[in-house]
């Protein structure tokens, strides 16, 4: 039986011409062994797979060889090139700088540099995976590699360039090998299933390159592995089946239930994947690619950006031109970061799922006509809705204190406004605090006493929900703003100028200080413990306790004052900050001090402590 040789030994190149996807490299190369200028040392770095060890030992046999081609490439038929193709030729040598990484490694080849080839013009050193030396092997090889022996070129390879030195950089020529592309991948497949009797459909090809990430080796291992399963006829469905990936048509039927949108059917499809063993992510980021191929599939100047094959690229067409510009752009942004938060995620399933309803939902946007706009964070009942109940309970409003306010008692009980019956220029007075201590809660225990203030705002909010209620319901016409108090004319004013009541002030006010974020929590507190005054002519004033407490409201004072005037429908409305005045704290005296002001005070005090000798101890 023959012994069988992989594919990526059996098919490794022999000749710059026949290396794939570095066509720039190799014709530099071929250029300098033709004009006879070569350095002395050179570095091939890049990917796995991609060429770097192969070029590197036809580059060594074309420089040696006696009757290279015009073109730079070796002849194969002198004693030289017949040495190297049968691994015998002393003028080449190669180390393992993986295994052979220490000083004394470096040292046998620095000897062995200074012998001049027998056969030939010069000794090559090829030197793989160069960036595993150790700092010392890289120090000894410097000087070696600075001025080496006229007949002595070196080779590095390495996968990792940023790991070598810079004084070893500095000393060589550098090549950068890409990585290959899948069309060249396909390509070099494509010639190598000929040579081995083996058909092939296109898009099975497709899948492989796209599985080897650029490397030819792992390309051509893959084909191997393949091979052996589809039994020498590779299909698409059985590459896909042995490789276990997501083929094409996964991705295209869970954008269709996406456009419908069919939540059901997407939820279901993405659980039969994760049953398959597919990770989320894996899917996510299949899923942000195809969306993406979807978007150059709309331009015909972009659709070459698509490697795949002629058949996938032509549904890719024809399911571009159902999704509407919009819908690309919001699906690539939502799946994208998905994938950005599923690392971090602790329900990693429930993260994809609703990036799904999302991705299936950003049609019903409308109104969204820009392309590019972030999508909307909602989403639309999925299911089947149910009817709603009608409501049958209405809320019970906080009883008021026991003494009540005279504005709101002449207030009309079918108003149409919050309460605003009082003029603008009598504030109203405040509600009598109940008694201090413990009251019952009508189950005979007992619960300790809330502050009145607490009370009148609970109880402000509940009459003025009531009287919005009694409003909506029977509306009546609303009252111009109130005279001037100056017995003159009325001036003519532009905007809204509709009365409203101390009550109705103070709600709004704590409606603001709830409202605020945060990280104003205990200016939050602070304003709750305040309250506002209404004067003549819809001056309001807020007593503070200090000059601190000034300064972060007059921070909020513009936007405090707006949205009164908002909320209370009177733009007259202007906000007046005042320092309640200090008083002074009366002292702690200590005993010496009450003792002698008593002497001051009494001079029978005094003739008392002299006749008895008293002093304070």
């Amino acid at each position: 039986m023959e012994q069988y040789i992989v594919s990526a030994r059996k098919y490794r190149p022999g000749s710059f011409d026949t290396v794939v996807g570095q066509s720039a490299l190799t014709t530099t190369l071929k250029n300098a062994i033709a004009r006879g200028k070569l350095a002395h040392a050179y570095l091939f770095c890049g990917p796995r797979g991609v060429g770097k060890t192969t070029c590197a030992r036809i580059f060594a046999k074309n420089i040696n060889c006696e009757h290279p081609t015009p073109a730079g490439e070796a002849c194969n038929e002198c004693d030289s090139c017949r040495a190297f193709s049968e691994q015998r030729s002393f003028n080449i040598y190669e180390l393992d700088a993986a295994s052979n990484n220490s000083v004394d490694d470096i040292r046998q080849l620095t000897e062995q540099a200074v012998i001049p080839p027998q056969t030939g013009r010069y000794k090559v050193f090829i030197i793989d995976e160069v960036h595993m030396l150790t700092s010392s092997a890289f120090n000894a090889f410097l000087k070696t590699l600075e001025e080496p022996p006229a007949h002595a070129i070196f080779i590095l390879a390495t996968t990792e360039k940023h790991k070598i030195l810079p004084t070893i950089l500095s000393r060589c020529q550098i090549f950068d090998f890409a990585r290959m592309t899948v069309s060249d991948i396909v390509s070099h497949l494509e010639y190598v299933a000929e040579r081995e009797g083996v058909s092939y459909e296109p898009e099975a090809l497709h899948v492989i390159a796209e599985k080897a990430d650029g490397g030819m080796r792992d390309a051509l291992s893959i084909f191997d592995q393949t091979v052996s399963y589809c039994e020498g006829n590779l299909t698409y469905a059985k590459v896909t089946e042995d490789l276990n990936v997501l083929d094409y048509d996964e991705y295209f039927a869970m954008t269709d239930l996406l456009l419908k949108p069919d939540a059901a059917g997407a939820m279901l499809r993405f659980d039969a994947i994760l049953k398959r063993g597919f990770q989320g992510n894996y899917f996510v980021g299949g899923m942000a690619s195809h969306v993406r191929n979807l978007l150059m599939s709309r331009d015909e100047a972009t659709l070459p950006l698509l490697e795949v094959s002629q058949r996938v690229r032509d549904k890719y067409k024809e399911q571009a031109a159902r999704c509407k510009p919009r819908y690309l752009y919001k699906a690539l942004k939502l799946f994208n970061d998905c994938d950005l938060n599923y690392r971090q995620s602790h329900n990693k399933r429930l993260l994809v799922e609703l990036t799904l309803l999302q991705a299936g939902q950003v049609m019903g946007d409308e109104d969204d006509t820009v392309c590019g706009r972030g999508p909307a964070r909602r989403l639309n009942p999925i299911f089947t809705a149910v009817a709603p109940q009608a409501a049958t309970a209405t809320p019970q409003a906080t009883p008021a204190p026991s003494t009540p306010n005279p504005t709101t008692a002449a207030a009309p009980a079918t108003a149409t406004t919050p309460p605003s019956a009082t003029p603008h220029h009598a504030p109203a007075p405040q509600p009598t605090a109940p008694a201090a201590g413990p009251q019952p809660d009508g189950q005979g225990t007992t619960r300790p006493m809330r502050s009145a203030h607490t009370l009148s705002i609970k109880a402000l909010s509940a009459r003025y929900r009531q009287e919005v209620a009694a409003t909506a319901t029977n509306p009546a016409p609303q009252t111009d703003a109130a005279p001037p108090q100056n017995g003159g004319e009325a001036q003519p004013q532009a905007g809204r100028h509709k009365p409203f009541t101390q009550d109705s002030l103070v709600y709004y006010w704590f409606r603001y200080a709830q409202q605020l974020p945060r990280e104003q929590a205990a200016l939050s507190g602070r304003m709750r413990g305040m309250e506002p005054q209404l004067l003549n002519d819809w001056q309001v004033k807020v007593v503070v306790e200090n000059a601190m407490v000034e300064q972060y409201m007059s921070d909020i004072l513009p936007s405090l004052t707006s949205y009164l005037r908002t909320q209370l429908s009177n733009d007259s409305i202007q906000l007046h900050l005042e320092i309640v005045a200090e008083t002074a704290a009366p002292r702690a005296f200590s005993r010496q001090e009450i003792f002698r002001e008593w002497l001051q005070k009494s001079p029978a005090f005094r003739q008392l402590t002299d006749v008895l000798g008293l002093e304070l101890s």
